[in-house]
């Protein structure tokens, strides 16, 4: 298809800017708003297609040059074309505008943040290195501007053709406490079946193409399958937490310092219920400020790290999904200790369950913070919370993930008048 000639419209969920040619939508990666770009269809789906620039015809005043060379293969980093206050600015009207499409006026919203750069402390590595851009192409790296010290040290010290195979999980930070001072602050994963070092790597099977393919791994947490070696400990906010580093946690450490006292409060009473737990990260600052913890999460291992980090609390933990909870196990715990004063919800991608929803619905819980890595679901769930009566008092930007598209949010209810006092 020929070149077109456009000019940009806003930045949506994904980090593309789209434009509209004909009545068609058109994403157009790499782009800012308010450009004039030369662009060639790459992809045509019917009602919507995928463009590339050919050239910047009239760049936006807040593009500037990318500091990483690996920008636009690494699969990482989609923003960095875009100065970081700018970033900022995009990342707040997307997050503004899944509320809106739901229907929903939001407060002003509120931005936690830290550095741009040198933050992201947990990484996924494959064969090595990290994947490319929409491709199975390993891009081989040696540092990462994004990434801590800690990360950088082992990208530097170790050569890529002697780093480990297949999917590795890789955690560094300085508040790693589980590693006495003076020694690297890094954990290095060891999946169920060990990968091989450099001695395997030239072993593996290759694709057609001649590529070596990544080594898959086989499904985890089915049981507790928990391995001293992968287990990591960091000091957040004066606690420390344990966590499995083949499992979920935060990678920006500095941010999340900044939002557990978000999290916490003005909160306290009798019962709290820390839904979707994982390791306890918030659990371990709630159960102070409360006589009874409640615990669910359906990952049994994060639930093995959690009874660690709560080991000296009065808490119950169930390792079931939210859906099995709220059918099997709601009802005995409100029984045993009685209606719940807060809850803290913090789903996957997905959202909250749909039982989970309707219960929170249904409970009229005084206060919900809900935590969310996606703001198009996390706003579908606050449709239903704000039609059973509860009130948004407040929404936060939580900023873990610059030169990305990335949005993490939290947002502040509030039910029966308690109004912002207690939120």
């Amino acid at each position: 298809m020929s070149a077109l000639t456009i000019t940009t419209d806003k930045m949506v969920f994904g980090g593309d800017c789209i434009t509209n040619i004909q009545g068609k939508k058109v994403f157009v990666p790499y782009a800012l708003p308010e450009e004039k770009l030369e662009i060639e269809i790459v992809q045509d789906r019917g009602d919507y297609a995928f463009a590339k620039i050919n050239k910047i015809l009239e760049p936006s005043p807040h593009r500037i040059i990318p500091f990483c060379k690996e920008y636009g293969h690494c699969g990482g980093c989609n923003l960095m074309h875009a100065n970081p206050d700018y970033q900022k600015e995009l990342r707040l009207s997307i997050l503004r505008g899944a509320f809106e499409r739901e229907g929903i006026s939001v407060p002003e919203i509120q931005l936690v943040s830290g550095n741009d750069k040198g933050y992201r402390s947990r990484f996924q590595f494959h064969n090595g290195g990290l994947m490319g851009k929409k491709s199975n192409d390993v891009v081989p790296i040696e540092y990462c501007p994004c990434a801590t010290k800690e990360i950088n040290h082992f990208l530097e010290e170790v050569p890529f053709d002697e780093r480990p195979l297949g999917r590795v999980h890789v955690f560094g930070s300085e508040k790693i406490s589980s590693i006495p001072e003076g020694y690297d602050k890094l954990v290095i994963a060891r999946e169920v079946e060990k990968n091989g070092w450099k001695e395997s790597k030239t072993s593996g099977k290759k694709n057609s193409s001649g590529k070596q393919k990544l080594k898959k791994i086989k499904p985890r947490f089915e049981g507790t399958q928990v391995l001293a070696e992968n287990s990591c400990e960091v000091e957040l906010c004066g606690k420390k937490i344990k966590f499995d580093v083949q499992g979920f946690f935060q990678s920006n450490l500095e941010v999340l310092e900044k939002s557990i006292p978000l999290i916490t409060e003005n909160l306290g009473g009798k019962n709290v219920l820390d839904m979707y737990s994982g390791c306890g990260t918030f659990s371990v600052f709630l159960a102070p400020l409360f006589e009874n913890l409640t615990l669910v999460e359906h990952n049994k291992n994060a639930v093995i790290y959690a009874e660690q980090n709560l080991a000296g609390t009065r808490h119950e933990s169930f390792g079931v999904s939210g859906e099995v909870w709220v059918k099997y196990h709601a009802e005995e715990c409100m029984k045993r200790n009685g209606k719940y004063d807060a809850v803290v919800v913090d789903p996957p991608r997905l959202g909250m369950e749909k039982a989970v929803c309707q219960w929170l619905c249904s409970q009229k819980i005084p206060v919900v913070k809900y935590v969310s890595c996606d703001s198009a679901t996390q706003a579908r769930d606050s449709k239903f919370l704000l039609r059973a009566g509860y009130k948004l008092e407040k929404l936060y930007l939580l900023d873990f993930y610059p030169q990305t598209n990335h949005i993490e949010s939290l947002a502040v209810f509030t039910h029966d008048g308690c109004g912002s006092e207690n939120a």
